[in-house]
């Protein structure tokens, strides 16, 4: 029953209101974040810190101010999601080298499609079907409220993507094996079992990475694509795709993996305060015994 409340009472009356009033939103929203309400500070400023280690002081807590007035924008437009219309979406993601999908696509090839939790990947969710001639699918975590998580996914694939849970990812791949089908990965979370990980150095961290899109990649011999996810100025962004392989197996364990975190690496040494350093994604330590699942 919260969750509806906090639905209908505020969420949804929020997403309805004009962009230019939800950036006045956003700005009391990083002010709260500034001085009363510091969200996650030792979080945040410990990741930077961490990853920024040349940097001064003074260069991390600016870092630290330009996320914290992005994260508002994130948040009201992510609200905003509830009840934006398609027209809106295009205008405000444009997507650059669209053709690689239907290149994969002549040759047979399924996509396994990677990106970072960088800039607005929710605004990219209600985009991403458009982009590419192939059925599309995304894997996510479910949520803890039922009502809401159907809500969610509602929202994220009421414009073509498909929403998977994890724990259904592999039989949703196995049934649509024999066509070629494309899969988002958000790949930069911290992984539930650091036994079970791939480990290497990300932002000059010993970091435990998600096997998941090299050895989907592998397994049903698919091309791996980075999309390159960049703002263009507040409420627009702009889409790169990249072809990282179409011969996963070509590589060694690892590789892959490896690979795109060194292009979002690039990313965020690029634009920092656009990644998302409210997560804890270095809270594993490298166990002594690794177990390989590739």
């Amino acid at each position: 029953m919260g969750a509806k409340i906090l639905y209908y009472l505020f969420l949804k009356p929020v997403s309805l209101l004009p962009y230019f009033l939800l950036y006045r939103v956003s700005d009391f929203i990083f002010l709260l974040f500034k001085t009363v309400f510091p969200y996650r500070k030792k979080v945040v400023l410990g990741n930077i810190q961490r990853s920024f280690p040349t940097k001064t002081a003074a260069e991390h807590k600016a870092i630290m101010n330009k996320f914290y007035r992005h994260l508002g924008d994130i948040f009201v437009e992510s609200f905003k999601n509830f009840s934006v219309r398609k027209s809106s979406v295009d205008q405000r993601m444009k997507a650059n080298n669209t053709e690689i999908f239907q290149q994969m696509k002549d040759k047979g090839k399924g996509v396994v499609l990677c990106g970072g939790h960088y800039n607005n990947w929710e605004l990219y969710a209600l985009a991403a079907a458009d982009h590419t001639p192939m059925p599309i699918m995304a894997i996510y975590k479910r949520l803890s409220n039922a009502w809401f998580d159907k809500k969610m996914r509602v929202t994220r694939g009421k414009f073509g993507l498909q929403l998977v849970p994890t724990v259904e990812t592999s039989e949703w791949m196995a049934k649509h094996k024999d066509e070629p089908f494309c899969s988002v990965y958000g790949f930069d979370q911290s992984p539930a079992n650091p036994k079970k990980s791939h480990w290497a150095q990300f932002l000059n961290q010993d970091t435990a990475m998600y096997y998941g899109p090299e050895r989907h990649a592998k397994q049903y011999d698919m091309a791996v694509v980075y999309g390159k996810l960049r703002k263009v100025k507040r409420g627009h962004y702009e889409i790169f795709y990249e072809l990282v392989t179409e011969t996963p197996n070509d590589y060694p364990s690892g590789a892959i993996i490896e690979k795109i975190h060194d292009i979002l690496a690039s990313e965020i040494e690029r634009e920092p305060q656009y990644w998302l350093w409210t997560h804890k994604r270095w809270k594993h330590k490298r166990p002594a015994e690794l177990t390989s699942i590739l």
